[in-house]
């Protein structure tokens, strides 16, 4: 597998996805992608799952150092006094002493990022949260997060995929050094129906999710967050890594 590792957190340029999976199948899930080879996973407060993600972790036969786990915190915890609180909440849910990556989920209209960053900042020194950065960010909000945190960005998580513009967020994202993390890479399915990608499939004897994620994985500095409840999917979706598209495919 052609995993990369990028940035200053050193992220695994492919991750497991828990967004919208069933609660019942989460830790299952979870354990059979460590199991498969993956070791990145990403969650949320807001998917009502860590506790589950925690318990797959658990199962796996892999060592927590040896697995990048990120987690993000929602604009209704920004004040520092209760983000600081949410992050402790996470990681008893997960069972682990720490995060690789604590993600700001959505900007906040009512509490300045360099406020929330300063929390966050707190909990690096702390040791309780290995890297930190945000998700769903403008460029303007990027920088302003990049100017209040002590330790580099982390990465800016965003919608990205074959169908969906995202060059300019992301050449501004690589002129800083700062990742791009898709999440919804295959665009919720509507990738499989695409001609083109399928056209392009064929060629490569590979699905349409296969190459909308090795689309992804062209990107500058780019990691590709798939999220499937089917274990037979999870090979197919490592493997994507290994596919080399042509200068053609990347452009259609």
């Amino acid at each position: 597998m052609s995993i990369t590792l990028n940035g200053p957190a050193q992220i695994p340029s492919l991750g497991f996805g828990t967004f919208q999976l069933e609660q019942d199948t989460v830790a299952d899930m979870v354990a059979a992608a460590l199991s498969e080879g993956f070791r990145h996973i990403d969650t949320a407060q807001a998917y009502e799952n860590e506790e589950q993600v925690g318990e797959g972790l658990r199962r796996a036969d892999v060592r927590r150092d040896e697995v990048f786990l990120t987690t993000k915190i929602l604009p209704e915890h920004f004040s520092p006094e209760a983000f600081t609180a949410a992050a402790d909440a996470s990681l008893n849910r997960l069972g682990t002493d720490y995060v690789d990556l604590l993600l700001l989920h959505w900007p906040s209209k009512e509490v300045p990022i360099a406020d929330t960053i300063g929390a966050l900042n707190a909990l690096i020194s702390a040791g309780k949260v290995r890297h930190g950065g945000v998700s769903n960010f403008t460029m303007d909000m990027v920088d302003q997060a990049q100017a209040a945190f002590n330790t580099p960005l982390a990465a800016n998580q965003i919608e990205l995929h074959p169908l969906i513009d995202q060059t300019r967020t992301i050449a501004h994202l690589a002129s800083k050094g700062i990742p791009v993390e898709a999440y919804s890479p295959l665009a919720q399915g509507k990738v499989m129906e695409n001609a083109t990608l399928r056209e392009i499939a064929a060629v490569h004897n590979a699905s349409p999710a296969q190459i909308a994620l090795a689309w992804v994985l062209t990107r500058p500095m780019s990691i590709a967050l798939p999220r499937t409840g089917n274990k037979n999917r999870l090979a197919d979706n490592l493997g994507a890594a290994d596919i080399m598209l042509s200068r053609r495919d990347r452009q259609h």
